[in-house]
């Protein structure tokens, strides 16, 4: 009789855990699908504030049009190419290099420059920026600790019996836009 309660005493141990790492994957799936809905809502908040900046640029500097066809036609594939996926990571890196390009061409207008609606939009889309590199960011801390969970024994275990995977970080590749310094010729 003593045998039969250790043993159930062991399944029931082994079926709490079992329960418990499984929440705890979902809890991991949860909190890195929420952070990249956050990353979705600045990216929204950018494909706004863009059309708006290029249009106040245009006034300004309408033989730079190469420039600022190229930040639309980036912005486009952008919101085109959706979801936690490597190639829409990549289109958004396209597209915060193309966004430096009319930064660093303001420079070279000053009363662009001076323009108080240029000036509140770079405001905005800086703040945007620094906004999305914070959800990048904790997106990016939750893929590590679900990846972690994933790969760490005896939660691999259960990781693998329910077929969870790790999602991608959110990165700039080595050959990306954004790791290559800004170059405006004119």
């Amino acid at each position: 009789m003593m045998i039969l309660w250790v043993i159930l005493g062991i399944v029931a141990i082994i079926a709490i855990w079992v329960v418990a790492t499984y929440n705890r994957f979902i809890g991991f799936k949860n909190r890195t699908a929420e952070a990249w809905a956050d990353i979705e809502v600045q990216l929204k908040r950018r494909y706004d504030l863009i059309p708006n900046l290029v249009s106040t640029v245009k006034g300004y500097a309408a033989h730079e049009s190469g420039t600022l066809e190229k930040v639309i036609a980036a912005r486009n594939v952008a919101m085109q190419s959706g979801g936690a996926s490597p190639e829409h990571a990549a289109a958004e890196n396209v597209l915060s290099g193309t966004l430096k390009s009319i930064f660093a061409l303001s420079e070279n207008y000053p009363d662009l420059k001076a323009n108080t609606n240029f000036l509140e939009l770079q405001r905005e889309l800086s703040d945007t920026e620094n906004k999305l590199q914070a959800s990048r960011r904790f997106y990016n801390g939750n893929v590590r600790d679900f990846g972690t969970a994933l790969e760490t024994f005896p939660s691999n275990i259960i990781g693998g019996m329910f077929k969870f995977t790790k999602p991608a970080f959110f990165d700039i590749p080595d050959d990306g836009v954004e790791s290559k310094p800004v170059e405006v010729k004119f």
